[in-house]
């Protein structure tokens, strides 16, 4: 994964994982791999999203 990958880049790839894994025409191995991404872009996006939060909750206290 990309370190400037945004979270929109991350959510639009996580469609696309989710899409291919849905058509379950991918092989193990590739299942596999693409899962891995897919907790890898998952765990990526909650950390952006609890990052916006706590700036938020900072903003909001000024």
């Amino acid at each position: 994964m990309d370190d400037k990958m945004t979270y929109e880049q991350a959510v639009s790839r996580l469609d696309e994982i989710v899409s291919m894994l849905e058509k379950n025409e991918s092989s193990l191995d590739e299942a596999l791999a693409l899962f891995e991404e897919g907790t890898k872009l998952t765990a990526f996006c909650t950390k952006k999203l609890n990052e916006a939060k706590a700036k938020i909750t900072e903003l909001e206290k000024d």
